[in-house]
């Protein structure tokens, strides 16, 4: 990872390791449908409305701040969307899963419900557009699958199986169903495996990640 010269713009366009992972499936699952904005550079802090040489200043610091090039991990990049909300909302939209992290044992199932607060006021706290969420390893869980989105993009994301090592899946729902991979060889000798899930409210672009840990359990 690098910084680009910010004097000249720059289209630095790459995939994401999980956009790798589609095209090398070359079965159709990978296409571009949409683009999105983030401003993940920035501190707004720094913004001076006291500038001693006045209003064309006050912004300098900002505009002078090196941006950061490309690179594949979509877990650490992008990860302050833009969003247009309602002229005078005081608060941005963020996610609350219930959890700070997640411990399952081998087997043990579990069903995160996100809510998103701050958005659309306090009668609802879910999103119609549902939520995406993605494991960074897949192998850990023995089902993962998305429920309560019907479409034919939810539908082709939950039923998406995966192969090889280390690789990740991402699911779309209101609820995210998860069960405990009990492959005991998975584990290697270790008592745990850990990876995370990041999941992103579809409307607002709200996100948060929560670390998982698959505690091994020997039924034998």
């Amino acid at each position: 990872m690098g910084y680009l010269d910010n004097s000249i713009v720059t289209v630095d366009a790459i995939l994401t390791k999980k956009g790798r992972e589609l095209l090398a499936r070359g079965d159709g699952s990978f296409k571009i449908t949409q683009f999105c904005l983030s401003d993940d550079e920035i501190d707004y802090t720094l913004y001076n409305p006291t500038h001693p040489l006045g209003s064309q200043f006050y912004g300098q610091a900002i505009e002078n701040l090196p941006l950061l090039e490309a690179f594949p991990d979509e877990t650490q990049i992008m990860k302050y969307k833009l969003t247009t909300l309602p002229r005078g909302t005081a608060k941005l939209p963020v996610l609350d899963v219930g959890f700070n992290s997640i411990t399952l044992r081998q087997g043990a199932s579990l069903s995160v419900t996100p809510q998103t607060l701050n958005y659309l006021g306090s009668s609802q706290t879910f999103e119609t557009g549902g939520y995406v969420a993605t494991i960074a390893d897949a192998r850990v869980l023995s089902n993962y699958n998305g429920v309560g989105i019907n479409t034919p993009e939810a539908d082709r994301l939950n039923s998406t199986t995966t192969l090889g090592t280390n690789v990740s899946k991402t699911v779309i729902g209101t609820s995210i169903n998860l069960t405990g991979t009990t492959v005991n060889t998975l584990f290697a000798g270790q008592t745990s495996l850990k990876t995370t899930i990041t999941i992103i409210g579809r409307d607002s672009g709200a996100r948060v990640t929560v670390p998982l840990t698959i505690i091994y359990f020997n039924n034998s």
